[in-house]
């Protein structure tokens, strides 16, 4: 893993007590990470995100991080309580006697150009991509992960609760910030990946495979010591849905306005129109696994993030439909 500095520690702000509005100013179609805990949603704006990369938060009892990396493209919320118990994956077994609430900021390096997370609690050192600790007292310790989603602020407000709320800014004084500028938009277009694309100079990163784009969109899972990636382009050849097998998980993985995964209870799914599928005499929305007879799939916990970026962290074969042997 390279790691190096790239701004000064906080030069990034994180927001650490975020204020929450009825109404969003931006577009419809303008992307949030959605996070639904214990009946209450809250949408957090990438374009707001962009000049921030971490909110610290809090949903009923849960302490969480909404985390994002631009050049990764990666999106994942995590629980800020570490217990004392080393955690791997997305175990729930920890030593709560020894359990800590922490608080994250921006460090200013990347470690293989993913953003590095500190803990002020401990000034440990986090990777956002991976959730894993490599430096400082909670070296080895592991972020659990928690649902969210990347969907559309449209798609956000029609699904219930119907929550409409936003991220607007640290604390009751914000930085003055021009959020309607996107310093990501041209990165995003580039072939190249990394850093150095992002600032349009050499020396940048090579991609060496052609079944996956290095910043195509993945959705990657990871249960019992297994993890997959599902390309949302692999995901898009099947129609649009696909069944797979995750560790002790059966899990269905949508493409509905980004892509999502859910617990699979046994249902064959076939697409419908309209990020729409038909299973078991229903049609299900495939952004929010619900039913139109009232049932609903349960959200998995997910990392969203850019093919590059979950190959860094877990290998060339980590991806469904893309491994050595074509299969998975």
């Amino acid at each position: 893993m390279n790691v190096r500095r790239v701004v000064p520690r906080d030069a990034i702000p994180s927001v650490d007590d975020p204020r929450f509005e009825a109404a969003y100013d931006g577009p419809a179609d303008d992307e949030v990470v959605a996070v639904d805990l214990e009946g209450e949603a809250r949408a957090y704006p990438v374009r707001y995100l962009h000049y921030h990369e971490i909110v610290n938060d809090r949903i009923g009892e849960t302490a969480i991080a909404v985390t994002w990396c631009p050049l990764c493209g990666s999106a994942i919320a995590y629980d800020r309580c570490v217990g004392g118990g080393r955690v791997e994956g997305n175990s729930d077994e920890s030593d709560e006697s020894d359990a800590r609430r922490l608080t994250f900021g921006v460090s200013g390096k990347l470690a293989d150009d993913d953003l590095v997370m500190y803990d002020r609690e401990t000034e440990s050192e986090w990777k956002q991509s991976s959730g894993v600790c490599f430096a400082g007292e909670c070296e080895g310790r592991t972020l659990r992960v928690l649902p969210a989603a990347v969907t559309t602020w449209q798609r956000f407000r029609e699904a219930p609760p119907g929550g409409e709320s936003e991220a607007s800014g640290p604390g009751d004084d914000p930085e003055p910030i021009d959020y309607d500028a996107d310093p990501y938009e041209a990165y995003f277009e580039r072939d190249g990946f990394g850093l150095a694309a992002h600032r349009g100079v050499d020396g940048g990163r090579t991609w060496d495979r052609e079944d996956v784009a290095a910043k195509a969109v993945v959705l990657g899972i990871e249960r019992d010591r297994d993890a997959v990636g599902f390309p949302l382009p692999a995901v898009e050849r099947t129609g649009g849905v696909v069944a797979a097998t995750v560790g002790d998980a059966d899990v269905v993985v949508f493409v509905a306005d980004g892509v999502h995964a859910f617990e699979n209870p046994g249902l064959s799914f076939e697409p419908a129109d309209g990020g729409l599928f038909r299973a078991d005499g229903a049609l299900w929305d495939g952004a929010t696994g619900e039913s139109d007879d009232g049932r609903a799939l349960s959200r998995l916990p997910a990392r969203r993030l850019f093919a590059f970026a979950w190959q860094d962290d877990h290998g060339p074969d980590a991806f469904y439909g893309l491994s050595a042997d074509g299969e998975r």
